[in-house]
């Protein structure tokens, strides 16, 4: 996607329609910097907002992502343009999302051990703060693991391996549901069958 171009686009849209950038971020509920920043190109509007941005503009979602009007002959080649391109800014949002929880996970191990060693050290001395150290130690651990199963069930999908239904869990179930890597025991929303659902990160 060019921002430069979507930006552009907004703002030919909204002058079209006879909006200054203040009366705009009103009616989305949101400062005119916002308005100014997607216009400039330098972000792109929250996808929360997007449906909302392109009735007031009088546009389609897939004109807003093209940055420019489509004609009606072209309108379903451009729009699988964008539904993979969407994919792909999917899987890429969720692959990061994931590589920050093995990150997480790498980092908690050396402090949750600092913590353990040093408060076990200082225990036979200051026991008060041996007591701080070893639950401090045992706090990260769980705060980690906390954030690292939201991330997961968060990121991506499961798949079921017997027929291929890709859904987002409760997170009860992914706390609960013995695991091997990001693949987990669970049971199909759709076929009701349990088995080891893998880890995918697109639909």
């Amino acid at each position: 996607m060019d921002q430069e171009k979507i930006g552009k686009f907004i703002a030919a849209c909204r002058k079209e329609k006879g909006l200054t950038q203040a009366v705009l971020a009103e009616k989305l509920g949101i400062t005119n910097r916002a308005v100014s920043k997607w216009e400039n190109g330098r972000c792109m509007p929250d996808i929360s907002i997007i449906p909302e941005l392109c009735e007031l503009l009088g546009i389609s979602v897939s004109e807003l992502f093209k940055g420019e009007r489509i004609a009606s002959e072209k309108f379903e080649e451009s729009s699988n343009e964008l539904l993979l391109e969407m994919r792909k800014l999917e899987e890429n949002s969720n692959k990061k999302l994931l590589s920050f929880e093995k990150v997480l996970i790498f980092l908690s191990i050396p402090v949750y051990v600092l913590f353990i060693i040093s408060g076990a050290l200082i225990m036979s001395v200051m026991m008060p703060l041996g007591i701080i150290l070893l639950a401090s130690g045992f706090a990260t651990v769980i705060i980690c693991a906390v954030v690292g199963l939201k991330i997961e069930h968060d990121a991506g999908y499961y798949e079921c391996p017997d027929c291929g239904e890709r859904y987002v869990p409760e997170m009860k179930a992914v706390v609960m549901a013995p695991h091997i890597g990001t693949s987990r025991k669970m049971k199909c929303p759709s076929c009701g069958k349990k088995g080891y659902h893998k880890k995918v990160m697109v639909k």
